[in-house]
């Protein structure tokens, strides 16, 4: 991808990026996010059940360290499991600045586009309820559940799309900030019947109340659920804040600016996490704000190095294998949970690995699901066929 000259700009410059600047009408992918899209795809895909497996086996203890970092804490505390969804929340953001700003440079007015997104998110909700209770139990409503990944990006992604087109990089800003601190005081400040204000308990949190009184349906933990009515404010932010990160890079600013901002940004983000978190602690089911305080830093970060060394230093070659699963995010999203990509790989491969220890099954039959799934993806890029909603 060429990236744009900008021969007006300083790129020495310290001035804050003006929001007011107008946007580049750039019809380019910006594959650096395709690439990060297919890194966060890929620990989902099979790739962290293959590490998963994997502890315990080489006698290595930067591979157990790194299994133990792809599972979830059971409350509190944070591994970089932790960090998968937050990441592709904020990359929603981040395409959502491309794609409506192709949208306005086309002429679209802003009702076009709000319905557009509008039954955007309505397909994405009826899609997350079906992956979620697939075989739906149709007769037994109550035993649906309706929060789910796909639901809270389709609706995260609709207020980004109205904050976006009604405010400025400073005012959305403020908006989460805003609905961050607005979370932290609901549930140190809102008094739970049975225990009280402040409470941050698994039993007597907010909101778990808050989902058991409102939410129809089966919740995921029972007594609340982790996709469910509140936390869906918090996790918007971290689309509003990948909105900030697009404006940064289809603004016209110099690479070294841009790469100076996300940086600054994702330091800041991760410094207000960590002190956020000595009184709000980290903690995922609850999606507090010191979370996604420092899973937005960290976003920041990764799409700064991967925007760095792909579109700025042009070192592509590498980052292939990551696009081909970027460009088809949704299709393998669906696809590893409808087949059986497991009970291929033990077919085709099953032989040569039966003669390794019986604890090494699992692990290249995990192997070889990994790999049956970027074929099946590779074979969809190279026929074109990419499906999005």
């Amino acid at each position: 991808m060429k990236t744009p000259t900008q021969p007006n700009v300083d790129s020495s410059s310290t001035q804050m990026p003006d929001p007011s600047q107008p946007l580049q009408g750039k019809k380019e992918r910006l594959l650096s996010l395709d690439a990060l899209r297919g890194f966060d795809m890929l620990l989902i895909s099979g790739g962290g059940t293959f590490l998963v497996l994997l502890k315990g086996k080489t006698g290595l203890g930067a591979i157990d360290w790194i299994a133990d970092q792809l599972t979830h804490p059971a409350w509190d505390g944070f591994t970089f499991y932790d960090f998968i969804f937050p990441l592709f929340l904020f990359m929603a953001g981040v395409s959502l600045v491309y794609s409506l700003s192709k949208g306005q440079s086309m002429g679209l007015e802003k009702n076009s586009l709000y319905r557009k997104a509008f039954r955007r998110m309505l397909i994405l909700i009826c899609l997350g309820i079906l992956f979620k209770n697939a075989p739906i139990p149709f007769f037994e409503p109550s035993q649906i559940r309706l929060g789910s990944v796909l639901g809270r990006i389709g609706l995260a992604s609709f207020v980004s799309t109205l904050l976006f087109l009604n405010f400025n990089a400073v005012q959305r800003l403020g908006w989460a900030i805003g609905i961050l601190v607005a979370y932290y005081a609901a549930l140190f400040l809102i008094p739970v019947p049975g225990y009280g204000a402040g409470d941050l308990s698994f039993e007597g949190n907010l909101v778990g109340w808050f989902d058991r009184t409102f939410l129809p349906g089966r919740l995921l933990q029972g007594t609340y659920d982790e996709l469910g009515l509140l936390t869906q404010f918090p996790a918007m932010c971290l689309t509003l804040f990948g909105t900030l990160a697009g404006d940064l890079l289809i603004r016209s600013l110099s690479e070294r600016q841009k790469i100076k901002w996300l940086t600054t940004a994702g330091v800041i983000g991760i410094g207000i996490g960590l002190v956020w978190n000595m009184h709000f602690p980290i903690n995922k089911h609850l999606w507090s704000s010191s979370f996604v305080m420092l899973t937005a830093g960290m976003a920041f970060i990764f799409l700064m190095v991967f925007y760095t060394i792909i579109d700025v230093w042009k070192i592509r070659k590498w980052a292939f294998f990551f696009q081909v699963i970027g460009l088809n995010s949704l299709t393998i999203y669906y696809a590893y949970s409808f087949i059986n990509f497991n009970y291929t790989s033990r077919k085709l491969f099953f032989g040569l690995y039966s003669p390794l220890p019986e604890e090494w099954h699992r692990v290249f039959e995990a192997f070889g699901a990994l790999v049956l799934v970027w074929l099946f993806l590779y074979i969809l890029y190279r026929k074109k066929i990419f499906i999005k909603v």
